[in-house]
């Protein structure tokens, strides 16, 4: 008879890879970025439509699975058992690192806690190229993400109200005069800011100024994309 040692019985090593992908450009996906999609078992994504799209441009054909706000909590568990049973999975957003406002989060945090394993390619973010064309200091920063559209807005807006370091925000293009609004009376109209939009699009913009000279050009030109 033969008998074999304890490790013939374990469970081949399951890894979750966090793929930045282009914020516009499709020219910004890195050549290490398009060796682990091939790789990959199944591609996780936030929108199936968007990440089928961007795997077509790349001739790479995987099966996708989908991860969003409104299914997160229900498909978690399925996700977390194909990785514990060895499957090589990338995670991907629409646009952008995972886990940055959006729901991959959830899933890094349930490996970390998992001891799954989790590595993160660097490559495209919004906020690293706004903040550095925004010609603001870049030595210290805070990054704050979506404010919240009601409940705690306000309160939100008063904890920022004596940060000193330059802060990042994100906003929906439908949302951005409000915001400038609710910027201008939390930190004063004279306060110097600058608007990026369309990164790395055909027709990007990036708007410095005050906040209140930001408010009258967004209130008088509402911006799209």
């Amino acid at each position: 008879a033969a008998v074999g040692g304890p490790e013939d019985h374990l469970m081949p090593a399951g890894k979750l890879v966090l793929v930045p992908t282009p914020i516009g450009n499709l020219e910004d996906i890195t050549l290490r970025a398009i060796t682990v999609l091939k790789g990959a078992d199944a591609v996780v994504a936030e929108d199936t439509r968007t990440s089928g799209r961007l795997l077509q441009h790349l001739a790479i054909s995987k099966p996708l699975i989908a991860f969003h706000a409104h299914n997160e909590h229900h498909v978690l568990e399925n996700i977390l058992a194909r990785l514990r049973h060895g499957a090589q999975l990338a995670l991907v957003s629409d646009a952008g690192t995972p886990a940055i406002s959006d729901p991959g989060f959830l899933l890094v945090r349930a490996c970390v806690r998992e001891g799954i394993a989790v590595e993160t390619l660097p490559g495209p973010t919004a906020f690293v190229p706004a903040l550095v064309n925004s010609g603001l200091p870049c030595d210290r920063f805070v990054f704050e993400g979506f404010l919240p559209v009601k409940k705690g807005r306000r309160t939100r807006l008063d904890e920022l109200r004596t940060e000193t370091r330059t802060m990042i925000l994100y906003e929906s293009p439908h949302r951005i005069a409000r915001t400038l609004a609710d910027l201008c009376a939390t930190f004063g109209a004279d306060r110097p800011a600058s608007i990026s939009r369309e990164l790395t699009k055909l027709h990007e913009e990036g708007v410095r100024g005050t906040l209140g000279e930001l408010l009258a050009h967004f209130s008088a030109k509402e911006p799209k994309g």
